[in-house]
């Protein structure tokens, strides 16, 4: 019986030298749980789903080390100045950190309608 612990406690505690049998066996055993254990044992390490925003931006630099962001018309919900400040920093403001809006101006279709602002920023 302390044969078997004697053998256990050098698995234990890494006694046994590099080249011997023993030591093949660790080595093996621990290559085995590497990449087999995946397959039966959820880790749980996944990564984390992010939903894209809901809204299209594309970002277009304005010659000057600065950018001009093209905001789709469907995030802008009033019609008054402020609201629509309010409305295109709330969507620049995720991707762009902390803002400030420099001027805007509406991008307009064939018909005349807003599809869209460009959106002048600085920080």
């Amino acid at each position: 019986m302390s044969r078997i612990l004697k053998t256990i406690r050098g698995y234990i505690l890494w006694t046994y030298e590099r080249g011997s049998m023993q030591y093949d066996v660790m080595v093996t055993l621990i290559l085995a749980f590497i990449f087999v254990a995946p397959y039966w044992v959820n880790f749980k390490d996944k990564p984390i789903e992010r939903t894209p925003h809901q809204t299209e931006v594309i970002v277009f630099p304005d010659g000057q080390s600065g950018f001009i962001y093209q905001v789709d018309a469907s995030v802008v919900h009033g019609s008054d100045p402020a609201s629509i400040e309010t409305d295109l920093l709330r969507t620049i403001e995720p991707i762009a950190g902390e803002v400030d809006i420099t001027k805007y101006e509406p991008v307009r279709d064939a018909r005349g309608r807003v599809v869209g602002y460009k959106v002048w920023v600085s920080r």
